[in-house]
């Protein structure tokens, strides 16, 4: 066992491998292997120009997926140091959970799974796993990135029995209640920590939200009271960061405090235990209602705000065009996505329109709609 690591941590010696063989790293784990290869991923670029709440053009000091993708990594590294488990896959997992994310967002995701109802659908977070294991094309042996199970079960956070079946392996746990393991659970709420409080700064920044308003939700409220106590004269620029930080510090202790009572009141001696078990990894119940809270602020007060709504519905009508305009004429589709509709012309279609950024979706739809662009 590596040294430090708790014995339920998923362990790179111990993986359950890779789709098709290779040799074993050297100089890396396993698990350092799957993160490498996401970073130097066409698909992890993309997120750059892929957006949270805000299309990219709107403002360049808003979160992307990119940036968000990494702050995921860093909360979901410190809090697995701090459990014993393995840094790596934390990190692979993070930088790859946003992958098979759409254009624009929320509304884009929305608006394909529409459009995709006919055939099959479409999540993000399937998507993202289509990335990983078809849709990159690197490597002479294999299609995709050939990730580990581990990397891959993490990426999955969410699967209907349906498409638990056609997976294999992968969606066994969907089948049959089990948990995936203590990496994946420490990311998917790191992931959580990030986008709320993130979304809180960039709501903020773009004068969508006020700190007025954030006065009345608990979590914040709390800790704008220690600044202001702390730094009277504070101006709201750094009044909103010292606030936020404080936050994501207080969500993150608190994780590892409560994870930590779980772990050793369920005590776990490897990570098949991790999978019989409960999830293990929560916030306590205090702090898990003050979560509930802010998201319910965001959903009611950002997501919802008039001015977010109108580039939502925007960009609905860029998916769905798009989608029906490929729909009617696959000779549309660049060569290599005409090839593919061949087997199945609406996955194709959505496998192109998903991996695009929003810059490039608004191109495209100029280009086939608008005379002035060719």
């Amino acid at each position: 066992m590596p040294e430090g690591l708790a014995p339920y941590a998923a362990l790179s010696e111990t993986s359950r491998g890779r789709r098709f063989p290779e040799s074993v790293p050297g100089g890396r784990s396993e698990f350092q292997r799957d993160r490498d290869r996401i970073i130097h991923s066409t698909a992890f670029r993309r997120l750059e120009y892929k957006t949270q709440v805000f299309v990219n053009h709107e403002g360049d000091l808003f979160r992307t997926r990119l940036t968000h993708s990494l702050e995921v990594a860093q909360i979901g590294r410190t809090i697995a140091r701090n459990l014993r488990l393995d840094e790596d896959l934390v990190e692979a997992i993070a930088l790859a959970h946003d992958l098979g994310h759409t254009p624009f967002g929320h509304a884009g995701q929305d608006e394909l799974n529409g459009c995709m109802k006919d055939y099959d659908g479409f999540e993000h977070n399937l998507q993202s796993l289509r990335v990983v294991d078809m849709l990159e094309e690197r490597y002479a042996e294999f299609d995709g990135l050939n990730l580990t199970f581990e990397t891959r079960e993490g990426i999955l956070k969410h699967c209907s029995p349906h498409n638990a079946e056609a997976l294999g392996q992968v969606g066994e746990r969907f089948l049959h209640d089990k948990r995936p393991s203590l990496e994946a659970q420490v990311t998917n709420l790191a992931d959580e920590i990030a986008y709320n409080n993130h979304d809180v700064d960039d709501g903020l920044r773009s004068g969508l939200i006020t700190l007025e308003q954030l006065a009345e939700v608990s979590l914040f409220a709390r800790h704008l009271k220690i600044v202001r106590e702390l730094y009277p004269d504070l101006a709201d620029r750094r009044l909103i960061h010292e606030t936020v930080r404080r936050m994501i510090n207080t969500l993150a202790l608190d994780l590892i405090s409560q994870s930590t009572e779980n772990i050793t009141a369920a005590a776990p001696r490897s990570i098949g235990d991790v999978r019989e078990a409960p999830p293990l990894i929560a916030f306590s119940p205090t702090i898990r209602e003050e979560q509930q809270e802010l998201k319910r602020f965001l959903h009611a007060q950002l997501y919802r705000h008039y001015r977010v709504m109108r580039m939502s519905s925007k960009a609905r009508r860029i998916i769905r065009e798009l989608f029906q305009a490929f729909l009617d004429d696959a000779r549309l589709l660049p060569p290599q996505y005409q090839e593919k509709a061949q087997q199945d012309k609406p996955r194709a279609i959505a496998d192109y329109i998903a991996g695009m950024t929003d810059r490039y979706a608004i191109r495209e739809y100029r280009r086939l709609f608008t005379v002035e662009e060719t």
